[in-house]
């Protein structure tokens, strides 16, 4: 991880939030792990634009795709100390740091993506963003990270002992870990920049992740069987340095968090059309797609659930999101 003073933090974040006499502008630096055109990278830029026309232009956004500063787990940190002031992470690479947001990485916490939609637009979802000021972000807006399923290199998986030995990538999340282990697979946490290479040469049969991203990163080139037990909706969340946060005026801040929620509707545009398009595009490449009876898997997540959810707070928080309607 990387690792830089208190001290030298400030002093670089006081640096890059000065404004220069003859640009008049502020140029914040976002960073994500997927590729150019893919939807939170266009939402990040869409955020950008209109964080542009709400301050005259004295701010604009610069996204970094492709993990060009670091895969998630090395830039939470740097995010942290105000190196880089905005990053689009998926809350599972936060591991445990926030508890709050750890319930939502539970599986199948999620009935489906209108349950999703109306828990993270609501009162519970407001209450996680606020939870990650204690690790030094500013949370600013949740972004669609799809239904993860299980994909591998060997077979289709339609019960919990298909999985059985499979070595499978994940987050590096306990939850997910455990997940893994109760259905009966070995959990390999890895970057997500090295899981195609991770399955091609065997050191890992497969993974689970979306559409978008199984088509994107080429893992369906070489993991042809995509199983649909949407065993996951993990939320992207899209954050700014605590530091940077706290050295904008009010004015600033208003403005910051208004072209964050315009960002979230043009994200779930992108994310919907480009789901659809995925999948056809997988399909047209040989990938074998099958449904799966999830009700086998449901039930083997009961020991995920009695280990991650201990807390009296965390487990109200559960029920209140499997009440919401």
């Amino acid at each position: 991880m990387f690792h830089l003073s208190k001290l030298a933090a400030t002093a670089l974040v006081a640096a890059s939030l000065m404004v220069s006499t003859a640009s008049a502008q502020t140029v914040l630096r976002s960073s994500d792990t997927h590729p150019d055109g893919y939807p939170t990278v266009e939402a990040v830029k869409y955020f950008g634009e209109k964080l542009s026309e709400l301050t005259d232009g004295r701010y604009a956004v610069e996204v970094f795709h492709s993990a060009q500063l670091g895969e998630e787990k090395d830039t939470i940190e740097q995010t942290q100390f105000g190196v880089i002031d905005l990053n689009r992470i998926s809350i599972g690479a936060f591991g445990t740091q926030v508890p709050a947001a750890t319930v939502t990485q539970l599986p199948y916490i999620f009935r489906s993506a209108d349950h999703f939609h109306a828990v993270l637009d609501g009162p519970i979802g407001d209450e996680i963003l606020a939870a990650f000021d204690a690790v030094d972000l500013k949370a600013l807006a949740y972004y669609d990270g799809g239904a993860r399923s299980f994909y591998n290199s060997g077979k289709p998986i339609n019960s919990p002992a298909d999985l059985e030995g499979m070595k499978l990538r994940v987050m590096g999340s306990d939850i997910f870990v455990d997940m893994v282990a109760a259905l009966g697979g070995n959990a390999t946490p890895m970057p997500y920049g090295e899981v195609y290479s991770g399955i091609q040469t065997g050191v890992i049969d497969g993974a689970e992740n979306n559409y978008p991203s199984y088509d994107t990163a080429g893992h369906s080139e070489v993991a042809k069987y995509y199983s649909l037990d949407e065993h996951l909706m993990v939320p992207e969340v899209l954050v700014m340095s605590k530091m940077v946060w706290d050295g904008l005026s009010a004015e600033d801040q208003a403005a910051v968090m208004e072209a964050a929620k315009a960002s979230v509707g043009k994200q779930r545009e992108l994310w919907a059309a480009k789901e659809v398009e995925s999948k056809a595009i997988v399909e047209a490449g040989g990938a074998i797609i099958n449904e799966v009876d999830k009700a086998p898997f449901i039930a083997a997540m009961d020991s995920v659930y009695e280990k991650h959810v201990t807390d009296p707070a965390l487990q109200d928080l559960v029920a209140r999101i499997k009440a919401t309607e």
